[in-house]
């Protein structure tokens, strides 16, 4: 028998990335919709902006915007082709354990 996501236990994933200069960051993905307002990442004193996102273990396809442009500099993470002809980042979230997604 097959868990949904909407029912499977939650993990915490946290998004990290180095943007010491950027005012704003920000992670969208298909798990809010690509809602730019949903998750915002906030900096700490070394430049890196953080966020933790609880998950269902699955597939996800996210993307960072960094000062409202879509930031494509992220490599070492699996990709696919979106509709706009450029490329969304892939994350896989385990059954279990917590996860850090760090570039």
């Amino acid at each position: 028998m097959k868990v949904s996501k909407k029912h499977a236990e939650k993990r915490k994933v946290t998004f990290k990335v180095r943007a010491p200069a950027a005012k704003e960051v920000i992670v969208v993905g298909d798990f809010n919709n690509w809602n730019a307002h949903e998750h915002p990442m906030k900096k700490d004193d070394e430049g890196f902006w953080k966020v933790t996102v609880p998950l269902a273990p699955g597939r996800y396809e996210y993307k960072l915007l960094i000062d409202g442009q879509w930031w494509e500099g992220i490599t070492g993470v699996n990709s696919t082709p979106n509709s706009f002809g450029t490329l969304n980042k892939l994350l896989f979230v385990p059954e279990r354990q917590s996860l850090v997604h760090e570039r």
